[in-house]
């Protein structure tokens, strides 16, 4: 597909005819992460997997923005037939909640544990959001320096250590060729594009409350509690939001526990 501002947007297409549900990935992925997903949901539903901008097989063309994915995704949903579902994991689901406030013909929504810190009761959250605001643009320019003397691995290393993730597991993914390949996109996923910023200032609470179509807020319930706990406020903010906990299952669910649930919400009435 061809995006609004000329960028060439790779993708692939399983299952059969008829209306699709397009895939948006995460930090540190291309369309590879969500074969195996799109190869469970087949044939029963039709699936796009796409490279996001600067990532696999898709250009990026002039500076990047949010509202350059977005245009990314209404290319898709234009090629696909003019309207499409839209599931979105991690960083991704927060790129999929800015393109259904952003009115998008998204028939429904599948948000996968956006990375959103939770509400607290009593608290300032233009305060707390402008602290981390602070802290997202630190760390986002210490990545930026790694990456600008091609130390991708150690940029990697610094996105993923302070999320929690053994350290075992933060040395072999920031060793993968294939994450260090798309390492130059860190400083906008997750960054920019969970900023209070794109939100124009916003809430992810109050973006959320702007989309009416219906919506499935997912989340594993091995992953971090907060996770969870922010999965439950954005489903209760939205006019047609429900919130589902897959037993068992960590932040990156297993394809077979997912499609299932997927398959489910998106084929009742």
């Amino acid at each position: 597909m061809i995006s609004a501002d000329g960028t060439v947007i790779a993708y692939q297409r399983f299952g059969g005819d008829g209306p699709p549900l397009i895939l948006i990935t995460a930090a540190l992925c291309d369309r590879t992460a969500v074969g195996a997903l799109a190869g469970q949901l087949a044939p029963a539903l039709p699936s796009i997997a796409y490279d996001r901008r600067g990532r696999g097989d898709s250009g990026d063309l002039g500076a990047w923005t949010v509202r350059r994915e977005i245009d990314d995704l209404a290319a898709l949903i234009d090629g696909a037939g003019g309207s499409a579902a839209v599931y979105g994991h991690s960083s991704g689901a927060a790129l999929a909640l800015h393109a259904a406030a952003a009115g998008l013909p998204i028939t429904k929504l599948i948000l996968h544990e956006p990375p959103f810190t939770p509400a607290q009761d009593g608290q300032d959250q233009r305060e707390r959001q402008a602290a981390e605001e602070r802290a997202g643009r630190e760390q986002a320019d210490t990545i930026r320096a790694l990456l600008a003397q091609d130390r991708r691995a150690e940029a990697v290393a610094a996105f993923l250590a302070p999320t929690g993730m053994p350290q075992q597991m933060v040395e072999q993914m920031s060793n993968d060729p294939v994450v260090q390949a798309v390492a130059h996109t860190l400083p906008h996923d997750p960054f920019d594009v969970v900023s209070a910023s794109s939100r124009g200032g916003a809430t992810p609470a109050e973006q959320a409350e702007a989309v009416s179509v219906p919506t499935l807020l997912l989340c594993g319930g091995d992953s971090f509690p907060w996770m969870i706990e922010t999965g439950a406020q954005l489903a209760a903010a939205m006019p047609d939001g429900r919130h589902h906990v897959m037993p068992g299952q960590p932040h990156v669910a297993a394809p077979q526990v997912l499609a299932p649930v997927l398959t489910g919400f998106l084929l009742s009435g």
